[in-house]
């Protein structure tokens, strides 16, 4: 059921308000509309409201280096992509975000990061993108419908492809000891090749023995513990229940939380959702955690998107009107990318948020 359709209907009564019949014939929206002014609560109006970004753009700097870093590759000079993967020093998760950034460089034009490898044949970052890009093509392949709707040719090729990622893995491994991002790859890859939970969990301590905190690890890992692949729903959400627990200042760790309410209530329904008193405190807690991530960390738009919406569901409206401000102008994220109006979904659903809220 799609977010506009469950508030008109099914949740108007959890939201906390009834909608009287009138309201019914004009619909939630023009409910919102006629008595959510979006100026007097803080926020951008209507009008402002950009569907394309999940938040707002890179810092032009950023843009243009790694703009000069994918025309240089391109040209055949991967000593540049080379020092800016290795800028990054042991932060992790910004050495793989930059890892990622060569992945799509190369997915877009390889030919650079091959004659890396043959230049620098003993060089992890370059073997370990190699393993990245492996496994980036082998989830094209299949696409990302049940297993039931890929055609035996393409799982065919997917199972072949992943296995290349795992030895390319294990390779990158080998070479860079210490550096986390191979067994993220062969977390990746484990799924996909139906490890089964003993198989997995030795590739799972090996990751986060470098890397106790690696956002990308655990959000492959809390895929890996769903009910589609390996795991349950309880499985899924106890795993991601801890990771929200364990979370340093800074770390946007704690919307591994939110992607696995996503992935319970595609799968499950709204229904589904946890909704005790110490679930919605988890939600406060996940909102505390994701305040202390930089502004210019990539990860924190769409968690903030799918923050403010599950606040909502657990109707702490003071909560998701303070994501609602965080996230200003912008609205190109789900859960508002799933509708057919996303900007009447997030304007609804701040809306909501701004005029149950108890500062109000």
């Amino acid at each position: 059921m799609t977010f506009l359709l469950l508030v008109a209907l099914a949740v108007a009564v959890p939201l906390g308000f009834r909608v009287a019949p009138h309201l019914r014939r004009v619909g939630p929206a023009l409910w919102v509309r006629a008595r959510f002014d979006p100026a007097v609560h803080g926020l951008p109006p209507r009008e402002e409201v950009d569907a394309h970004r999940a938040g707002p753009p890179l810092p032009a700097y950023r843009s243009k280096e790694v703009t000069a870093i994918a025309h240089d590759a391109w040209e055949g000079h991967w000593r540049p992509a080379a020092a800016y993967a290795e800028a990054a020093g042991q932060e992790w998760d910004e050495r793989w975000s930059r890892l990622e950034v060569l992945q799509q460089i190369a997915d877009r034009g390889d030919t650079w990061l091959h004659d890396w490898l043959r230049a620098e044949p003993d060089d992890g970052t370059a073997a370990t993108v190699h393993a990245q890009l492996l496994v980036h093509r082998a989830w094209a392949i299949r696409g990302d419908g049940y297993a039931h709707s890929v055609p035996a040719g393409r799982m065919a090729r997917f199972m072949v492809q992943l296995n290349a990622a795992m030895d390319a893995a294990r390779t990158a491994a080998s070479l860079a000891p210490e550096d986390p991002g191979p067994w993220v790859v062969m977390v990746t890859a484990a799924r996909g090749l139906r490890y089964e939970r003993d198989e997995f969990r030795p590739l799972w301590k090996e990751l986060v023995t470098r890397a106790p905190h690696h956002y990308a690890g655990h959000r492959q890992a809390m895929e890996y513990w769903c009910a589609k692949w390996a795991g349950t729903n309880k499985l899924m959400m106890e795993f991601a229940e801890r990771a929200a627990h364990d979370v340093p200042a800074g770390s946007p760790l704690a919307g591994i939380y939110l992607h696995a309410l996503h992935e319970l209530t595609r799968r499950s329904g709204p229904s589904a959702l946890p909704s005790s008193p110490a679930a919605k405190d988890l939600l406060e807690s996940v909102a505390r955690s994701l305040n202390q991530v930089p502004d210019d960390d990539q990860q924190a738009p769409p968690l903030r998107h799918l923050l403010a919406h599950y606040l909502v569901k657990a109707r702490r409206y003071d909560a998701a009107l303070e994501q609602f401000r965080l996230i200003g102008p912008w609205c190109g994220a789900e859960p508002w990318t799933k509708e057919r109006d996303p900007v009447a979904a997030f304007d609804l659903a701040r809306g909501i948020a701004a005029t149950r809220a108890r500062q109000n």
